[in-house]
């Protein structure tokens, strides 16, 4: 245990000491180090204060046997958040820069742990540090030691200090880092390790560049392996692991090229991966799986190809998995990918010889706003441009009366505009007349009249011409349904159908423009 009065003494000879010699120093400087390693109250501070700074600075720029010793000492008083601007302010960190070159792995644990730790959380000094050339320098100590796991982790702990630094990532473009960082996460022998190479990664990837570098690199199929490696266990850190990981591919998906480069015309590992990620039974997994898809599927190519190769089954029952009480994090990323692949006009034709509209049907029964909103967007995609899925939903009483349920969602504006805008698209993409009486029965035809008067311009311009095509084509049942009644007759007049039945007088199909035709005189006598 250190005495107070050693720690002074001690202090004392170091600053009224006008020579470094060896021999003298350093027992006091094991004083000092004794003290710091007790972590004694106030002691950092204390050193900071008695203004033997200088003289450490001076140990290191005449390269002083006693160096390697002066920079633990420094990298212990280093905890102390108080003493490192002071450090910075005495010259310490230019001086223990040059050890960086050291051949001595002692000297160059104690170097990085005072750098890191007087440099933490400053952005000015980390941009300096950068702009003196660390970042390669830190690769080339991971290169030269792989095995020295403390060495090891000061350079890992030192690069997600500085990953988030938009000069850090432009100097580490240029260099190989996704080999050295995947070679260490393979070996990593704790968690801890783990996510600190998982969290450089994540910085990084943030940037273009780096994301193609890492999927060209195998930095995904590295991820993947890892995860396979650690699922099905209890352990939590195994599971946040997994959850990072996981999560870092769906976001290294998010660039086009490596994006494709994972998918690998659907023979990618990854891709491959992301499959199985969907039958297996942790929720993270089947999210991270979901929202791979998705992003795979803003593709058209890959979309025609996804389908081909058999996912949207594995979606469906994911979905059903989570319809009652499940996850909504997975059923959204679930709808929303199959949204995107429902996208190219090939595949909505495939997907309803398949029947995915019957059974996306049997979620309709979901009661979270989310869920339904989502839902509600990907039925929609299947129906546009489509006229076989539009009379297919748009004779569905069933599909029809859940909504118009939502139509009325009290709580959710977001859900009552999607579902309105499902029956304006049911009606637009058919041109049927027994569509048009379907929701005509379901009540449907007032929450089309309330969507033409949207604040929304697309809204309302979707609801005027579902409006007028319902008018056309079923002009008996539009007729009795509206001009018996006089609200729906003055909301008409206010959104102006009479300009949008104009336009289809010259509709190619000459029942549409004659139905037009005839319900505009109707119109006109009725004003």
């Amino acid at each position: 245990m250190t005495d107070p009065d050693s720690l002074s003494e001690a202090l004392k000879a170091i600053t009224v000491s006008t020579e470094l010699i060896e021999d003298e120093l350093r027992p006091h400087l094991d004083t000092l180090l004794q003290a710091l390693l007790e972590k004694k109250e106030g002691a950092a501070v204390e050193i900071c204060r008695s203004g033997i700074l200088p003289s450490l600075v001076q140990a290191l720029r005449t390269k002083s046997p006693l160096s390697c010793q002066v920079a633990l000492v420094v990298a212990e008083m280093a905890r102390e958040a108080t003493v490192r601007e002071p450090c910075i302010q005495a010259g310490l960190v230019k001086e223990l820069l040059p050890y960086l070159h050291s051949d001595n792995q002692e000297m160059l644990l104690n170097t990085g742990r005072a750098i890191g730790r007087i440099c933490f959380d400053n952005a000015q000094q980390q941009e300096q540090l950068v702009q003196s050339s660390v970042i390669p320098r830190l690769l080339s100590i991971m290169r030269e030691y792989p095995e020295n796991d403390p060495l090891l982790n000061v350079c890992l702990l030192a690069l997600c200090n500085l990953a988030d630094l938009d000069s850090a990532r432009e100097a580490l473009a240029s260099l190989d880092v996704a080999n050295v960082l995947t070679f260490q996460l393979k070996r990593s022998p704790d968690a801890e390790r783990r996510h600190v190479i998982l969290e450089i990664l994540g910085s990084l990837g943030e940037s273009e560049t780096l994301k193609l570098q890492f999927a060209e690199s195998g930095v995904p199929e590295a991820l993947s392996q890892m995860i396979w490696a650690l699922q099905g266990g209890s352990d939590p850190h195994d599971l946040c692991s997994i959850k990072i990981a996981s999560n870092l591919i769906v976001s290294l998906l998010l660039g086009d090229e490596s994006m494709q480069k994972c998918f690998g015309e659907g023979s990618g590992v990854v891709y491959q991966d992301v499959l199985l990620w969907l039958q297996n039974s942790n929720t993270q997994l089947q999210l991270s799986g979901a929202l791979a898809i998705a992003n795979f599927a803003r593709n058209d190519c890959n979309c025609v190809k996804m389908l081909e190769l058999g996912v949207v089954p594995h979606l469906l029952t994911l979905l059903e998995q989570h319809v009652d009480e499940g996850d909504v994090s997975v059923q959204h990323a679930g709808l929303s990918a199959l949204r995107n692949l429902a996208i190219p006009a090939t595949n909505k034709v495939r997907m309803l010889q398949d029947g995915v509209t019957a059974r996306i049907k049997g979620l309709l029964r979901s009661d979270m706003p989310p869920v339904q909103f989502k839902l509600l967007g990907t039925l929609r995609m299947m129906v546009d441009g489509h006229e076989d899925a539009a009379l297919l939903m748009g004779r569905d009483g069933v599909l029809l009366s859940r909504v118009n349920e939502w139509c009325e969602a009290k709580d959710h504006a977001g859900v009552r505009g999607e579902a309105s805008r499902l029956l304006a698209a049911l009606i637009r993409h058919s041109r049927s007349p027994e569509v048009v009486s379907a929701i005509a029965r379901a009540d449907g035809i007032k929450h089309l009249i309330s969507m033409a008067t949207s604040e929304h311009v697309i809204m309302q311009n979707e609801a005027l011409v579902a409006l007028a095509i319902a008018a056309a084509t079923d002009i008996v049942t539009f007729y009795i349904l509206v001009l018996s009644a006089g609200a729906m007759k003055e909301d008409l007049d206010s959104v102006n159908i009479q300009d949008s039945l104009s336009q289809l007088t010259s509709h190619s199909s000459s029942k549409v423009a004659s139905q037009a035709e005839a319900l505009l005189h109707t119109l006109g006598d009725r004003s």
